[in-house]
């Protein structure tokens, strides 16, 4: 069983996330902003990062810069989570350190298709 941090500040959305994670059979720990997400990766080790990029009190490429210097924490493949997923998003995210990203509203099937791709599964 794979442990996946979701960083999700609209209760919607971390709901239909982590209910799709747990339904593929899959550990999932909550975050709802940066800064608690900081702290549960200090708690533990994690298999992959869904980071929200539009969170309250510290963006995701805060928290994606913070994730990415930590020797702890900068092997876990991060995938963007972002409703402006405009021409050159996902570049940007790339470049930044995510592998990927995943666009809202979420398309369950592709959505799907990534979580295996980097868990390996």
């Amino acid at each position: 069983m794979k442990e996946i941090l979701i960083v999700e500040d609209n209760p919607m959305n971390m709901e239909l996330i982590l209910d799709l994670l747990e339904f593929y059979g899959h550990r999932v720990t909550e975050a709802e902003d940066g800064i608690k997400a900081l702290e549960r990766l200090a708690e533990k080790k994690f298999d992959i990062i869904l980071l929200d990029m539009q969170l309250p009190k510290m963006d995701g490429l805060e928290v994606l810069d913070r994730i990415k210097k930590n020797p702890a924490t900068a092997d876990i493949p991060v995938i963007a989570v972002t409703a402006h997923a405009m021409k050159g998003s996902e570049e940007h995210f790339i470049e930044m350190g995510c592998v990927d990203y995943i666009s809202k509203p979420i398309d369950i099937h592709r959505f799907r298709a990534l979580i295996d791709k980097y868990l390996g599964e």
